[in-house]
């Protein structure tokens, strides 16, 4: 992140009410999360199939793709896909209407079907002529393994849609934290630090994606030692920790809580 101090706030004239009740210049920071929160989604969801988006953040929560393998029933699949499309619309998720595309592009199911997956669309339901036959369809979800299908009755699928993908948003948060959780290891002194981020091949080291919760005095010089040491830094200091007083492992002072310390890459 970085201090902007009022510079950008004068030149675009971001005021605020301070507590004397004067008008006052804003502080501004940059933070450049944009970028980085994009690729926080690609490497934490993504799989070796492409993305994986989270329902709430993806532009497309629903693709339907007509399977229409001869001319003669083209137009009533397509006429059930836009009447399905239409409905799932009419639906609500996460205090909006379910964002729904229909493929009618002029391709293989296959080729459209891998397009899909590798945007990361986390609903795929596909709709041929003997899906009309049974009056179902064919549902895929992006969380689980491409290959895995359901079949269901269509007036299932569409009340049961907003539910769906509320549990793929769940299971994704769950997944994250658990791996969040089994690579954070709460560290109680300086060398347990030191081999804990110390590669064990230094002549190839290797990729580290461990984070150290560790009491640290808020000196920068001492932080200064380990980036210079370890290439490791304080990623963040959690604003929804309690406060743990304790000892600094690097300097034995006084510390208030644990930060958050890993590399960076």
């Amino acid at each position: 992140s970085h201090f902007l101090g009022q510079n950008f706030a004068k030149a675009s004239g971001i005021q605020f009410q301070n507590r004397e009740g004067k008008q006052e210049f804003g502080w501004t920071t940059s933070w450049g999360m944009t970028t980085r929160m994009v690729g926080t989604v690609v490497m934490m969801h993504g799989d070796d199939d492409g993305l994986v988006l989270p329902p709430r953040i993806a532009p497309t929560q629903i693709v339907i793709l007509p399977i229409t393998p001869r001319e003669d029933t083209r137009a009533k699949v397509l006429e059930a896909c836009d009447a399905l499309a239409l409905q799932l619309r009419g639906k609500r998720f996460a205090d909006a209407p379910i964002e729904v595309e229909v493929d009618r592009r002029d391709l293989g199911g296959g080729i459209k079907n891998w397009e899909w997956i590798k945007k990361g669309v986390p609903l795929r339901v596909e709709i041929g002529p003997r899906d009309l036959e049974k009056n179902s369809v064919t549902v895929s979800r992006r969380d689980q393994p491409v290959k895995d299908k359901e079949s269901m009755r269509m007036d299932e699928f569409t009340a049961r849609a907003p539910e769906i993908l509320v549990s793929i948003q769940d299971l994704l948060y769950a997944r994250a934290k658990e791996f969040r959780d089994a690579n954070t290891h709460v560290i109680n002194s300086k060398k347990d630090f030191y081999d804990f981020f110390t590669a064990k091949n230094p002549s190839k080291p290797e990729i580290h994606a461990g984070f150290a919760l560790a009491h640290w005095n808020g000196s920068r010089e001492v932080e200064e030692q380990i980036k210079n040491d370890l290439k490791v830094t304080i990623r963040v200091i959690p604003l929804d920790g309690s406060s743990e007083p304790g000892q600094c492992i690097f300097t034995g002072e006084p510390s208030v809580r644990r930060v958050v310390w890993a590399k960076s890459y």
